[in-house]
């Protein structure tokens, strides 16, 4: 475990004065007391404050409904998830046994709490710049190259006026499960289009974040399939 650690802090470009903040950053609470859920309460600070940054800066002629907009795509469960795996977080997690069996080391919240850990951890032990930094190395290339008028509206909006532009109807959306305890619990809902027949599943700490990242990969699925000659073009 010592050679990923140090391995990570070569990929993040940060190497912590307090190895316990790493290590504490990357355990679940099924693993024991000494979890990363209040650094990741911290972390979730972090990241939204250092990323309106990096937009202020880049987007400088966007009002704040644009700038708030992109913050939201970008600080995301499913956006936080693709960073975490890219980074290895799933092979430097602390979880216990049941968790670890039941798959918790690729579980999209799982991922997503223990970045937003790691930059808690990150501002805790070499202060906001540093956190900063890890930031900007994470997501600086996705600001870069993005543009505001391809966030302008959130997925679930999209995704109706994409289906009545073709006189289908609009979608359905139903919780298939939820899992934690009450204060913190993932919700995992289903988005179903019956005229097409397909469905998508999304995972979130709300309802609405599920529905929204439902709603987004049936969206992704049906512009995939939304060529000439497919039978959904209408």
């Amino acid at each position: 475990m010592e050679n990923r650690l140090d391995a990570l802090q070569r990929r993040i470009g940060y190497r912590f004065a307090d190895a316990q903040l790493l290590s504490r950053a990357l355990t679940h609470r099924s693993f024991g007391a000494d979890h990363n859920e209040r650094l990741e309460f911290l972390g979730d600070a972090v990241l939204s404050l250092a990323i309106s940054g990096l937009l202020f800066e880049r987007f400088a002629g966007s009002d704040e409904g644009d700038l708030t907009r992109v913050r939201a795509h970008l600080v995301r469960e499913d956006s936080l998830h693709r960073v975490a795996v890219q980074l290895g977080l799933p092979e430097v997690l602390n979880l216990g046994d049941g968790e670890a069996r039941g798959g918790g080391a690729q579980r999209a919240s799982i991922l997503a709490d223990a970045l937003e850990a790691l930059l808690g951890a990150t501002f805790l032990d070499g202060g906001f710049d540093a956190a900063r930094e890890l930031v900007k190395g994470l997501f600086g290339e996705v600001i870069q190259t993005t543009d505001v008028a391809s966030w302008s509206k959130d997925a679930k909006t999209e995704l109706q006026e994409w289906l009545q532009a073709r006189r289908l109807p609009v979608p359905t959306y139903r919780i298939s499960a939820t899992r934690g305890q009450a204060h913190a619990q993932t919700f995992e809902v289903e988005c179903a289009v019956p005229a097409l027949n397909l469905t998508e599943s999304g995972e979130g700490r709300s309802r609405r974040v599920a529905e929204q990242e439902a709603a987004r990969r049936m969206l992704d699925a049906l512009k995939a399939s939304d060529r000439p000659g497919s039978p959904l073009q209408s």
